[in-house]
């Protein structure tokens, strides 16, 4: 049976949440009402806009344990966001920072951009220590200015224990950037547990939203340490003065929003993060976890199939990963595509990642398509 904020077409099994997941009915709702809204009113009602955008910010808050909302800046993606804190910081030449071989480039990429000065970056082997953390922390030194990872490695599944990772950088004066994509909206999350100094994330994996929306946490003494890459009305103190002379830089995390927010984007996100909300974070974790665990004894239970991703007890994930002993990982994939089963191609193997609306039910019928394989 289909969940009603989710109608996806018959015969789609959508096991991709860890790329981009489909919206709930109600941000499609959202999104009609707000385009009728323009087409018969303009701006008329903008500061009911302005009022969604400040709401938006509240349940962002929320989702993430931030202090305040003021803490919280909307941005078009991770990458920006990471990208702001690679080009805010005053580094030093011989300054480094350390990080895993496992990130996605948007994690990757800003960092190493930062060779030409003089910024070392380091990527731990996470299975080459007792614990993946202490293959990072191998690799601190007196010059490590900043620990970068993401809270749940995209192509395996592996999640980290943030809050000893916080602990640890705490204690050494480090900074902790976590790129958290593929935890918020699947996973609990505790930006005051886990002590980060950095937290970014886009709205459209597990969060249901849309692309070119996502979210930027900084705590307060972090974020003065980030000089600003970018400049527009949205970041001053008094926005709507525009004869402000001369103007101040905005006190909170505004100050990383330079230009006009993203409203369509601002409504369809609000409405994906009140059912996650409705439902609360322990709840859904549960479901994901639940699903993923039933997915990691299916593939046990099928002799052609090889588990990728690691069954750890203390910390698990959404994201499963897997191959086929026989049958080549394009092929597998273009097979489960072809037969309406919405997965991704990643970490040496197939990828699923479902979420709490997934039934057991779908994951079965996904499998059978692979057993077909073996006939």
């Amino acid at each position: 049976m289909k969940h009603p904020e989710f109608p996806l077409t018959d015969g789609l099994i959508y096991l991709n949440h860890a790329a981009v997941a489909p919206w709930p009915k109600r941000a499609s709702t959202a999104v009609i009402q707000f385009a009728e809204q323009n087409t018969y009113y303009g701006s008329r009602f903008y500061p009911d806009w302005l009022d969604k955008e400040a709401y938006l910010r509240s349940q962002l808050q929320a989702l993430l344990n931030a202090p305040s909302p003021d803490d919280i800046a909307l941005v078009k993606n991770t990458s920006e966001a990471l990208s702001f804190v690679a080009y805010g910081l005053p580094w030093r030449p011989g300054d480094n920072i350390v990080s895993s071989n496992e990130e996605f480039p948007s994690n990757r990429l800003p960092w190493e951009s930062l060779a030409d000065k003089g910024v070392e970056f380091r990527q731990a082997d996470l299975h080459s220590a007792a614990t993946p953390e202490d293959a990072l922390f191998a690799l601190v030194d007196g010059n490590t200015r900043l620990l970068a990872i993401s809270s749940i490695q995209f192509a395996s599944g592996l999640r980290m224990d943030l809050e000893r990772i916080g602990e640890f950088c705490k204690r050494r004066g480090i900074l902790f950037c976590i790129d958290a994509i593929q935890s918020l909206g699947a996973v609990q999350f505790d930006v005051q547990a886990c002590q980060a100094d950095f937290v970014m994330a886009d709205g459209h994996k597990w969060m249901f939203g849309p692309e070119g929306l996502g979210v930027f946490y900084t705590a307060p003494d972090a974020r003065d340490k980030l000089k600003l890459t970018q400049y527009g009305w949205h970041m001053m103190k008094d926005t709507h003065n525009y004869e402000n002379q001369p103007w101040e830089i905005h006190p909170t995390a505004r100050r990383f929003e330079c230009g006009s927010p993203n409203m369509l984007g601002i409504h369809a996100f609000s409405a994906s993060l009140s059912l996650l909300l409705e439902m609360g974070m322990a709840m859904v974790e549960s479901l994901v976890i639940e699903r993923s665990d039933y997915l990691k004894d299916a593939i046990a239970n099928k002799g052609q199939l090889v588990l990728l991703s690691g069954r750890q007890n203390r910390l698990k994930s959404g994201i499963v990963t897997f191959k086929h002993q026989t049958v080549a990982n394009d092929l597998l994939y273009q097979h489960l595509q072809g037969n309406g089963v919405i997965c991704a191609l990643r970490g040496g193997g197939i990828r699923f990642s479902p979420h709490f609306y997934n039934t057991f039910e779908e994951i079965d019928r996904a499998f059978e398509f692979i057993s077909g394989l073996d006939k």
